[in-house]
């Protein structure tokens, strides 16, 4: 099970506050893995659930029950997660060399949580841009291209954004430490907070190669994505999140990717 608290351009649109969420995010860790490992009835009285007693079903059908992963785009929900001993889904922009630092912090921190569920799920993942071509440097120039639109200031999903942090900025006048990473980009331009991540200006300057070859996206034709998922075992990570469907890249090419990782890349990490 994966948790996040998402960004506060989607809070707003369900009405909460984005200033609650890292409390009431890590209220619900205490909450749903309760639930999940208490027999018949189970209640809770907190700050911001408050569960009259019932049994609640279905349980998980895994022993004790589903690992439990967090969302992460900065070094303090690296800490959150060690503490509660639950795996990191890293998402963000980053070589990553730039990642390993922070990797090594989790590994040790973690050796002392106190995990909110019945084991320590330990696991590392990173987040990138895959996509598997029979040309190799088509390929990549279509994965720079996609990660470029999907990280950059113009998303079209998106486009008001801007305004909507530029009016929280105004009515809070100043931001909170955990929401540092989701504004730093309004507040500094260039400025990136996320851990490890590479700036969305320059981003967008870089040339497809040295993306590839810093591992930043995982692109090109099968050789040079295994090339790129080593980059990420190298550095500790246990497992790569591959984004393919960008809108930038044709509905056909991401069918090829996803035959080409299955047939030729996974393969290769089968050991």
């Amino acid at each position: 099970m994966g948790v996040g608290r998402s960004s506060p351009y989607e809070q707003l649109g369900l009405g909460v506050d984005p200033r609650d969420t890292r409390e009431i995010m890590e209220e619900a860790l205490q909450v749903i893995p309760m639930i999940w490992q208490t027999d018949g009835q189970v209640s809770w009285e907190g700050k911001h659930f408050n569960i009259p007693a019932r049994e609640i079903l279905p349980k998980p059908k895994q022993d004790p029950h589903p690992p439990i992963w967090m969302a992460c785009t900065q070094p303090s929900s690296y800490e959150i997660a060690a503490k509660h001993g639950i795996g990191v889904l890293s998402f963000g922009s980053g070589a990553p060399a730039g990642m390993k630092q922070h990797i090594d912090k989790y590994r040790e921190d973690i050796k002392s949580a106190v995990p909110v569920g019945g084991f320590v799920n330990n696991k590392w993942a990173n987040f990138t841009l895959g996509h598997c071509g029979d040309n190799d440097q088509e390929a990549k120039e279509l994965g720079a291209k996609a990660i470029k639109e999907f990280f950059g200031p113009n998303r079209p999903y998106t486009a008001d954004r801007a305004d909507v942090y530029e009016r929280l900025l105004e009515s809070w006048g100043g931001v909170p430490d955990h929401l540092a990473s989701n504004f730093s980009r309004f507040q500094g331009g260039d400025q990136d907070l996320g851990g490890g991540g590479v700036p969305r200006a320059q981003l967008g300057e870089l040339p497809a190669d040295l993306l590839a070859e810093r591992g930043v996206i995982v692109a090109g034709n099968p050789d040079s994505c295994i090339e790129g998922v080593k980059r990420h075992q190298e550095i500790g990570a246990d497992q790569s999140l591959l984004i393919m469907q960008c809108d930038q890249i044709p509905h056909a090419k991401v069918k090829r990717s996803i035959e080409l990782f299955g047939k030729e890349v996974i393969p290769a990490f089968k050991d």
